[in-house]
């Protein structure tokens, strides 16, 4: 399948194999050595109206992020991701477009979150450096590296399908306005069922990565440069929704 095919050995490098319990993914800690990105358990659990994505990692989840670079072009971003198999429609993107995940980053250079301010200091378009959430449709990209990652470029003049929130990047890339909460290992976001049209019945994966911002600013503008740990160590996306 895709998922697996887009990250070659070298990328996934000493991984250990998570295994799916109760619907989640537990994982074996070591496969890094920055503990804020070694998993050791992945799930997506369902309440009455809601999805929790979390991510759970050996030491304190959020307490690295990329050094400011003073500008976009080449500009760092770290991840906490949920690859699924959810349609790209499911949030509001045109369908089939690739692999829609969810994503929680942090990137001191640039914000992308245009219609929050997440450090509430009054200014909504300098706090891309705070922990915050997006969805993200992702594809392969030779020019990323063998084997890699990268957004969805927007190629100019194209008009497919976006949703409300979109930033205004282009990229496939949303801005859905829900706050992440990381307390201790873990790190997790609340997606209301409404908003991926109550859809439950998908499987995902769990994922920490660096991803850094084309020097040129060209298509690709924003690849998956490096991959620190992924929960079931092949991309398989064995897990399952719990209740």
């Amino acid at each position: 399948m895709l998922a697996i095919r887009i990250l070659t050995l070298s990328a996934l490098g000493l991984l250990l194999a998570g295994t799916a319990l109760a619907g989640g993914i537990d994982a074996k800690s070591g496969n890094q050595a920055d503990q804020a990105f070694d998993i050791v358990n992945t799930r997506v659990s369902r309440t009455a109206d809601a999805l929790v994505f979390s991510i759970a990692v050996a030491g304190a989840a959020g307490q690295s992020k990329p050094a400011a670079n003073g500008k976009l072009e080449g500009a760092g971003v770290y991840s906490y991701v949920w690859p699924t198999s959810l349609d790209s429609a499911a949030a509001g993107f045109d369908a089939k477009q690739g692999i829609l995940a969810l994503a929680v980053t942090a990137h001191p250079d640039f914000d992308d979150t245009p219609a929050a301010d997440e450090n509430a200091d009054g200014d909504a378009k300098n706090d891309g450096g705070v922990w915050h959430s997006h969805w993200v449709v992702l594809g392969p990209d030779e020019a990323c590296g063998k084997g890699s990652l990268k957004v969805i470029d927007i190629p100019e003049g194209a008009k497919p399908k976006l949703p409300a929130t979109w930033p205004g990047l282009p990229l496939l890339i949303d801005s859905p306005n829900l706050p992440p909460a990381i307390e201790g290992a873990t790190v997790s976001v609340s997606v209301p069922l409404a908003v991926v049209g109550d859809a439950t019945a998908f499987k995902y994966d769990g994922v920490t990565a660096g991803l850094r911002v084309n020097e040129s600013m060209h298509a690709p503008l924003l690849c998956v440069s490096n991959v620190f740990d992924v929960a079931s160590g092949n991309l398989s996306l064995p897990g399952t929704v719990s209740e």
